[in-house]
């Protein structure tokens, strides 16, 4: 008999449909920015560490360099960051906030703050369901790294 296989019971389709719906919710919060989920998390990283070379980002983010150069070319047409060579390796590009990256910074705090409000959870609960998250991407890479 073949074990019964159920959508619903399914690990990988909870996540991704949490995720989609995370990223939906922000989609819709970081409109009036003017910025996409994928350049939210950008920023983020940015704040995090301003100056860092587009392949460190590109890590961080799990992005490729043909997703990562075009949304740093968006994100430089908007006014957001800049990139500059390393005048020591013209290989390594880093990339680094410009003042109105700075400044956007607490505009989106603001919609951070109310999507996190909005969210049905305990900050226990939200704490418990990230470091499952992180635990089960880390498996993932390791087990990705070993392949």
């Amino acid at each position: 008999m073949e074990p019964e296989l159920r959508l619903d019971d399914e690990l990988c389709f909870a996540l991704y449909s949490a995720s989609r719906a995370a990223t939906n919710a922000y989609r819709e919060a970081l409109a009036h920015l003017g910025l996409t989920y994928t350049q939210f998390v950008t920023m983020l990283a940015l704040w995090e560490d301003d100056g860092a070379t587009v392949s460190a980002l590109g890590t961080r983010l799990h992005l490729d360099s043909g997703t990562l150069s075009p949304l740093l070319r968006r994100l430089a047409d908007m006014g957001l960051v800049e990139r500059r060579r390393d005048t020591a390796d013209e290989r390594r590009v880093t990339v680094h906030l410009t003042p109105r990256g700075h400044e956007i910074r607490a505009d989106v705090a603001q919609v951070q703050h109310r999507l996190h409000a909005s969210i049905d959870m305990t900050p226990d609960e939200v704490s418990t369901l990230r470091s499952l998250a992180r635990r089960f991407c880390d498996v993932a890479d390791a087990r990705d790294a070993n392949a």
